[in-house]
């Protein structure tokens, strides 16, 4: 005859059973999200020196180099070095894939904030002093940008630039996409600190003393495609942008500058 089983025995084989299965539920949709994660198009970009920027399908990414691709953009980097710095816009700028590989932390820096290369013709671009006008945190923002090998940002992109809406109106957004507010100010009111030049000050594109000397079209188009190099680092100076700026768009430039105060 069957020996019968107690109540208490039954009811904790029933509770391990149901811890059991719980545990298998848990399992199965933890290995669900792992597998759902890998295929959502989540990738790491490495860092040199140990950093990671984690950038996915949805956009996000690590701060430091989120922010280094908007300054490179917001400080006109790619309208040199080109687009997330692939080059392609002039023979005389390089490209700056896999620069992180090339140059130190430190190197990098120096460049962004000493500028490199200068020249005095008009047709060969060179690397302006950016010292007196980025902040320390901005340059470990590119340097950061730059290590991770330029990722592509969400918006981190140049402003389009209108057409047929007239010189004035493209040249207005040429003046934010190729930076000149940066150094000249917003509407070109200038202010923006050179301690070390002759002024103490950025010049600006606005203004009586500006109009006196800068009163036809042709003088701000030569000006602007020549430069003024009026020294070296830390001083700011002019960059040529005869090499990078078409003719067309210099025109629209000159325009806009004259619907300025």
């Amino acid at each position: 005859m069957a020996r019968k089983r107690d109540v208490p025995a039954i009811f904790a084989e029933g509770v391990i059973v149901l811890i059991a299965l719980g545990l298998a539920f848990v399992a199965g949709i933890a290995g669900w999200a792992v597998g759902h994660g890998t295929r959502s198009g989540t990738r790491t970009v490495t860092v040199s020196g140990g950093a990671t920027g984690l950038v996915t399908s949805s956009g996000n990414v690590d701060p430091h180099v989120a922010a280094g691709a908007h300054d490179f953009v917001g400080f006109a980097c790619g309208q040199c070095h080109g687009n997330r710095g692939r080059g392609g816009v002039s023979p005389d700028v390089p490209a700056l894939s896999g620069v992180a590989k090339q140059l130190t932390p430190a190197r990098l820096r120096h460049i962004i904030n000493h500028g490199l290369g200068e020249s005095k013709n008009p047709t060969k671009p060179y690397m302006p002093v950016w010292g007196a006008v980025i902040s320390k945190r901005q340059v470990s923002d590119l340097v950061a940008y730059l290590r991770a090998d330029l990722p592509a940002v969400p918006t981190a992109e140049p402003l389009p630039i209108p057409t047929g809406q007239g010189l004035a109106v493209e040249g207005a957004a040429l003046y934010t996409r190729y930076g000149c507010g940066n150094c000249h100010g917003p509407n070109g009111l200038g202010g923006v600190p050179n301690p070390q030049s002759p002024d103490k000050t950025v010049p600006p594109l606005s203004g009586v003393v500006f109009r006196g000397e800068f009163n036809t079209d042709k003088k701000v188009i030569d000006f602007i495609r020549s430069g003024s190099v009026i020294g070296r680092a830390p001083i700011v100076s002019m960059p040529h942008w005869g090499g990078i700026i078409t003719n067309e768009q210099l025109r629209a430039l000159a325009a806009y500058l004259k619907t300025l105060k």
